[in-house]
C-alpha cells in the first residue's frame, strides 16, 4: 500500500512570531507536538489565547483544517476563537469543524442518523415542543393528574435531562434527588420511555438526543467511529473540566485513532457538578492516557498580587487537584477586605456606600460587580440599592422580587391584606390544579362582596363553581387563607409567608421545578426579611414601591441620584458566582461568606461537595483585578429567631495576614440644633 500525503503550498511558511506573542509557558503548550495534551489553564493565565494559537500552528504547520476538531462550550466562543485564527493567518477556515458538542453532533447526526433509525431529516425539538410531547405523552400513559399531583412536564424534562448527562438510572436519581415522587417512579419512567419511542417514531430529537445518539452512534456503529477517528487528525477541547462522562467519552473514542488531543481546562473551576459536569474526567485524564503531557499556565495577567495570594492558598486546602501557584505579572494592589457586618441589613449599607465612594472616585459602576452563593443572598441588597437609587443589572436571573415564586406567595398576601386585589385572586388561584383564567374570574366575582372571606370561601355557592378535578387543591387553598386570616397571622407578614411554606404551595414548586428546594430557601429568606415589618400591608407596600416609585424599568433601575449626570447603561452588577465564570471587574464584592451560607451547610457533611465549594470560593476570588472585599453578617435570622454566624471556613482557613479586617462604625447625624 502506498501512502500519499498532500503538501499544502503554504505550509513551513510561518507568519505568526510566536515566541513573541506568547509567554514560555503558553509557547510549550502551542508548539508541543502530538499526543494527549492536559492544558491546566490558571484563572487569567491566557487559556483562550493558547487554543488559538494552538490552532494557528497546527494550520501553519501543514494540518488541513477540516482534518481539525475543536470543540467549546458555546458557539460565541467558537466563533470568536476561529475569527482570531483567521486574522493570524489571514486564511480562510470555514472547514474546520468548530463549535459546541451539541452543534458537531448535529453535524455528525445529519450524515449517520439512519443507522440509528432515524431520516436524515429529521427535526431537532426545542424546550417548549419537548414539553408538549411529555405532556401528551402523560396522557397517552392514562395518568390521572387530577387524582394526584404528577410532575409537571417541565420537571420531567429536567430529570430526564440530568439523568442522561450523568448516565444516572432514572429510578435511581429519583430516589436520591426526589424522593417526593419516588411512589411515581414506575409511571415516571413509563412516560419517559413513551417519550423516547415517539421521538424515534416522529423522527425527532431534542438537545439531548444530540449527545446521546452521537455517543450510541459512536459504540454501535464502529465504522463510523473509525471514520471520524481517522477524520479528525488533531482534536482540541476548550473548558474540559466543564464536561460530563457522555462528553468525555465521545471525545475519547474520536481520539483513539491519532491521539494528538488536547483538553485545555482549570480543575480549580469546576464548579457545575449539579448540572452533570464530571470533575474526574479533567482530574483522571493523566489516567486514562498515561503518556500525556501536562502543561500548567501559572503567569495571570488579570489580578494583583494581593489577589493571587488569597487565591492561592484558598485552593491550596484541596486534596484532589493538579498543583499550580498562580504569578501575577501585574503590580501591587490593596490586601483583599475581610468586613464583618452587625446583620445582613448593615451588610448591604456597606457595599453600597463603598460603591457610591469609588463611583465618586472615578471608577465607573460597570466596573464593579457583587458576587453570591445563592440568588436570595442578594435580597437585602437589591433593596438597598434601590432606596439609594443605585442602578443595577442582574446577571443571576430576575430581580429576587420579580421571580415567580416570589409573586406568588406576594399573592396569597395581597388577597388576605385587600380582598379587591382582582391580579393576587387570579394568580393565586390559577395554581390549583384544573382551574384556568375564566373558572378564576368567576370565583373572584363570587368572593368580591363577601364580608367574612374565609366563610364565603366554603359557602355552597363558591363551591359549586370548582371543577370536580380541583376539590382536593381547593379545600387546601380554602384552609390556607382561612390560616393566613387568624390573629397573629394576619398582622406578620412573616408568620404569613411561613404559614404559605407549610401549606400546599410547596408541594406545587416540588412537583414543578428541578430547582424547588432552592426556590422554598428563596422564600423562607423572604419570611426571615419580612420580620422586620410591622405590618403585612406594610411590607407589600415597600415591595411595590421600590420596584416602581421613583424608577424606570427598563433594562434596569435607574434612580435619580445616580443616572444624572453619568454614562447611560452604567449598572453595577449582582450575580451568583456560577455565572460569574469566565468574567472579571476591577471591583469584586462577595456577600455572606459565613459558614452554613457559603459553604452550605450540606457541602460541610461531604468532602468532594466541601471542595467543590472551595473551587467555586477561588472562582470568585479571581474575578477581582484590582479589589476584593469579603463580607458576611455576623447576625442572622432563621426560622424566627437570631443566630450567630461565623466566618466561612475559606475565611478561617488561610493565613490573617492576607486580609485586612475592615471595622464598621456609622457616622453619628449632627443634631441642626448644636449649630
Amino acid at each position: 500500500m502506498t501512502r500519499y500525503v498532500i503538501k499544502r503550498r503554504d505550509a513551513g511558511i510561518p507568519r505568526i512570531d510566536y515566541r513573541a506573542e506568547l509567554n514560555a509557558e503558553q509557547l510549550a503548550a502551542v508548539t508541543a507536538p502530538g499526543g494527549p495534551l492536559l492544558v491546566i489553564a490558571g484563572a487569567g493565565s491566557g487559556k483562550t489565547r493558547v487554543v488559538t494559537y494552538r490552532v494557528a500552528w497546527l494550520v501553519e504547520h501543514g494540518t488541513d483544517p477540516s482534518r481539525i476538531l475543536l470543540v467549546t462550550f458555546t458557539n460565541k466562543a467558537s466563533r470568536e476563537m476561529l475569527r482570531r485564527v483567521e486574522g493570524l493567518l489571514h486564511a480562510d477556515l470555514r472547514r474546520l469543524w468548530g463549535g459546541t458538542f451539541h452543534h458537531i453532533g448535529n453535524r455528525i447526526l445529519r450524515e449517520h442518523a439512519p443507522a440509528l433509525g432515524y431520516p436524515e431529516a429529521f427535526s431537532i425539538l426545542d424546550a417548549e415542543d419537548a414539553r408538549d410531547l411529555i405532556r401528551s405523552c402523560v396522557r397517552d400513559a392514562g395518568i390521572d393528574t387530577r387524582a394526584y399531583r404528577f410532575p409537571r412536564p417541565e420537571l420531567i424534562q429536567d430529570v430526564l435531562s440530568l439523568s442522561i448527562n450523568t448516565e444516572a438510572p432514572l429510578a435511581d436519581l429519583i430516589a436520591t434527588q426526589y424522593r417526593h415522587f419516588e411512589t411515581l417512579t414506575g409511571q415516571i419512567v413509563e412516560v419517559t420511555e413513551r417519550y423516547r419511542k415517539r421521538k424515534l417514531q416522529d423522527g425527532l430529537m431534542d438537545y439531548d438526543d444530540l449527545l446521546f445518539n452521537w455517543r450510541r452512534l459512536m459504540a454501535e456503529k464502529p465504522e463510523v467511529a473509525a471514520y471520524y477517528g481517522r477524520q479528525f487528525e488533531h482534536i482540541l477541547v476548550d473548558e474540559y473540566q466543564d464536561t460530563n462522562r457522555m462528553q468525555a467519552d465521545i471525545i475519547d473514542r474520536l481520539a483513539v485513532h491519532h491521539r494528538s488531543l488536547m483538553v485545555v481546562g482549570d480543575d480549580a473551576q469546576s464548579i457545575y457538578s449539579w448540572r452533570g459536569a464530571d470533575f474526574n474526567n479533567i482530574y483522571e485524564f493523566p489516567r486514562r492516557y498515561a503518556d500525556a503531557t501536562i502543561f500548567r499556565l501559572e503567569r495571570n495577567y488579570r489580578s494583583t498580587p494581593q489577589v493571587l495570594e488569597l487565591a492561592n492558598a484558598s485552593i491550596a486546602c484541596n486534596e484532589r487537584q493538579f498543583t499550580k501557584i498562580l504569578h501575577a505579572e501585574r503590580g501591587p494592589g490593596p490586601l483583599p477586605a475581610l468586613i464583618a457586618a452587625r446583620d445582613v441589613f448593615e451588610q448591604a449599607d456597606f457595599v453600597v456606600s463603598r460603591l457610591l465612594e469609588l463611583r465618586d472616585a472615578g471608577l465607573s459602576l460597570n466596573e464593579m460587580a457583587v458576587l453570591y452563593r445563592s440568588h436570595y443572598h442578594s435580597m437585602e441588597l437589591q433593596v438597598e440599592l434601590l432606596r439609594r437609587g443605585v442602578p443595577y443589572l442582574v446577571r443571576s436571573g430576575v430581580r429576587f422580587f420579580e421571580q415567580a415564586h416570589i409573586k406568588d406567595v406576594l399573592a396569597y398576601l395581597r388577597l388576605v391584606n385587600n380582598p379587591r386585589d382582582e391580579l393576587a385572586w387570579l394568580r393565586a388561584l390559577k395554581l390549583l390544579a384544573g382551574i384556568g383564567p375564566q373558572t378564576a374570574h368567576l370565583i373572584y366575582e363570587n368572593l368580591s362582596p363577601a364580608a367574612d372571606l374565609p366563610d364565603r370561601l366554603r359557602d355552597s355557592a363558591t363551591t359549586a363553581l370548582i371543577p370536580a378535578r380541583s376539590l382536593t387543591g381547593w379545600r387546601g387553598f380554602v384552609d390556607l387563607v382561612s390560616d393566613l386570616h387568624q390573629k397573629g397571622v394576619k398582622d406578620s407578614p412573616s408568620a404569613q409567608i411561613e404559614r404559605v411554606l407549610q401549606g400546599p404551595y410547596a408541594e406545587f414548586l416540588r412537583s414543578s421545578y428541578a430547582n424547588a428546594e432552592a426556590r422554598l430557601e428563596d422564600i423562607r429568606q423572604l419570611a426571615q426579611f419580612a420580620g422586620r415589618y410591622p405590618a403585612t400591608g406594610d411590607f407589600l407596600n415597600e415591595v411595590c414601591l421600590l420596584g416602581h416609585e421613583r424608577f424606570s424599568m427598563r433594562d434596569g433601575v435607574y434612580g435619580e441620584d445616580v443616572v444624572e449626570g453619568s454614562v447611560e447603561d452604567e449598572q453595577v452588577v449582582l450575580s451568583s458566582v456560577h455565572q460569574a465564570k469566565g468574567l472579571e471587574w476591577r471591583i469584586v464584592m462577595v456577600l455572606w461568606l459565613a459558614d452554613g451560607r457559603f459553604p452550605t451547610a450540606r457541602a460541610l457533611k461531604d468532602a468532594a461537595s466541601l471542595e467543590e465549594e472551595r473551587r467555586l470560593f477561588y472562582v470568585a476570588v479571581t474575578r477581582a483585578r484590582d479589589e476584593l472585599y469579603l463580607c458576611y453578617p455576623l447576625l442572622a435570622r432563621e426560622r424566627s429567631r437570631n443566630v450567630i454566624l461565623t466566618p466561612s471556613p475559606f475565611i478561617e482557613e488561610v493565613s490573617a495576614s492576607l486580609l485586612d479586617r475592615w471595622l464598621i462604625e456609622t457616622e453619628p447625624v449632627e443634631d441642626p440644633r448644636c449649630e
